[in-house]
């Protein structure tokens, strides 16, 4: 039975790898890919609250200090 000649696979595998590589590479690179979106400018409306126009505080019984 004769023997297998393994002599050629390194230099096989490691151009088949190299080939491939770079036709990867050329595939992605001819891909155009959409440009990231950009932030947009808002403009914040401030809105005027009822309890925002005067000073309240609650007192709770707890809180207020011993007699």
């Amino acid at each position: 039975m004769p023997q297998l000649d393994t002599s050629t696979w390194f230099i096989t595998v490691l151009s088949t790898t190299i080939t491939l590589f770079i036709l990867m590479q050329l595939k992605i690179s001819s891909q155009s890919f959409p440009t990231p979106p950009s932030p947009k400018t808002f403009t914040t409306q401030m809105t005027k609250n009822p309890w925002e126009s005067k000073w309240t505080k609650i007192y709770l019984p707890l809180l207020l200090p011993p007699q």
